[in-house]
């Protein structure tokens, strides 16, 4: 066999392009080709992108390191937007820390997508995020905001901050024709928006209700006593 230095170089890579290598389970020499290795670094989530992480997901709640599991179990085969409770573990697939970062984007928007197949996700707005009573494991609250698909067992699903709203600040206009008490308002914004209210008469007067903030997707507005009238939320 020739010493390798003596192959020439090739700069240009293919799928079916291969190298020699050693079979871990057997010891044995085989070839390893290009689009294989691809695979199992993407699928194994063995290369680390910031803001990005990667967990498994199990069936059995709390399963392990790396794993993210629907609180009670189960979920394979269940659509992504029946997910409103989940145990994330600490570490994700490559056994980086991930609490401060999903600490810190707790009432955004996350994508959780299974890694080798993008049209399964789920758009969530990433509701609360508090550790459990085994510290190995923190529990998250979830509003499904949109998404395909079905979670799958012991497949690696990527999570990441995902805002796909405009560059312009969304708003949403609210209307109670007829008078209520108190306003339950579904806003979709996935964000804890101000809310401003105004009666209905001919020339509306600001009013001052007490606004309490359900989720980052919805308020509920109580006033004194029925009323009539518009909320801006921005």
């Amino acid at each position: 066999m020739a010493r390798i230095r003596s192959y020439p170089y090739d700069s240009t890579v293919t799928d079916k392009d291969a190298w020699i290598g050693t079979d871990a389970a057997n010891q044995r020499t085989k070839q390893f080709t290009a689009e294989a290795v691809a695979n199992y670094l993407n699928i194994n989530a063995k290369i680390n992108i910031g803001g990005q992480m990667f967990f498994k997901w199990t069936d059995v709640q709390k399963g392990s390191a790396g794993t993210v599991s629907q609180v009670g179990g189960g979920g394979s085969g269940n659509n992504f937007n029946t997910i409103t409770e989940l145990f994330f573990s600490i570490t994700e697939s490559s056994g980086q820390n991930v609490v401060k970062f999903l600490e810190y984007i707790t009432t955004k928007n996350i994508l959780l997508g299974q890694g080798d197949e993008i049209s399964q996700f789920g758009h969530y707005t990433l509701d609360t995020y508090v550790v459990d009573t085994d510290p190995n494991y923190y529990k998250a609250t979830l509003t499904y905001l949109g998404g395909n698909g079905t979670i799958a067992n012991n497949k690696q699903y990527a999570l990441l901050h995902f805002d796909i709203s405009d560059s312009a600040d969304a708003t949403f206009v609210y209307t109670q024709a007829i008078a209520a008490n108190p306003w339950v308002v579904v806003h979709n914004l996935g964000k804890y928006p101000s809310v401003s209210v105004t009666d209905s008469n001919v020339t509306p007067r600001v009013v001052y209700p007490q606004v309490d903030y359900d989720s980052a997707n919805q308020v509920t507005i109580t006033f004194s006593g029925n009323q009539a009238g518009k909320a801006y939320l921005n």
